[in-house]
């Protein structure tokens, strides 16, 4: 998978345009603006094309067009708190994971990032995402986890901003 962005100067907003090999051997390219789903295209692979190949072949005019990666550490780190009553049971882990894999989709399909797993315990069960925007990345989750069994968190906060 590569992931681009641009900084669209005439909307000011930022742009994603990403593509990867799909199981079925399809190139899928994915492009938007940031924290929305965007749209969807399929392209077929060339006959023995390897897939970063493919990949590159179908990114080649975003990057004429000045899309770039981001460097991972350039995105901010997001954290999904949640206060816990105890050090963590095996329900808290349970939830943890199926969060984890919800922030995978929920920041793949709109450009943001990705989710890197979490931690439990001294009270507390977080979740850790790298994003390309925090402010985008907050109000999408706080949207995403609304009205869900996990609408019940402490605080969205970058980890950078913490003493």
């Amino acid at each position: 998978m590569k992931k681009l962005y641009k900084n669209d100067e005439r909307s000011g907003k930022l742009l994603y345009h990403e593509a990867w090999v799909s199981s079925d051997g399809d190139v899928v390219e994915h492009l938007g603006e940031v924290g929305t789903k965007g749209r969807t295209r399929y392209h077929d692979k060339l006959r023995g094309e390897q897939d970063d190949v493919a990949i590159d072949r179908i990114l080649a005019r975003a990057i004429e067009r000045g899309y770039h990666e981001i460097a991972e550490e350039d995105h901010a780190t997001l954290i999904i708190e949640y206060e816990l009553a105890t050090w963590g049971d095996s329900e808290d882990l349970t939830k943890r994971h199926v969060l984890e894999n919800r922030m995978k989709e929920t920041l793949g399909w709109t450009g943001l990032g990705d989710c890197d797993g979490g931690s439990i315990g001294s009270g507390t069960m977080e979740v850790c995402c790298y994003v390309v925007d925090f402010d985008i990345a907050r109000r999408v989750i706080g949207h995403d986890l609304k009205d869900t069994q996990f609408a019940d968190f402490s605080r969205i906060y970058d980890e950078a901003s913490e003493d």
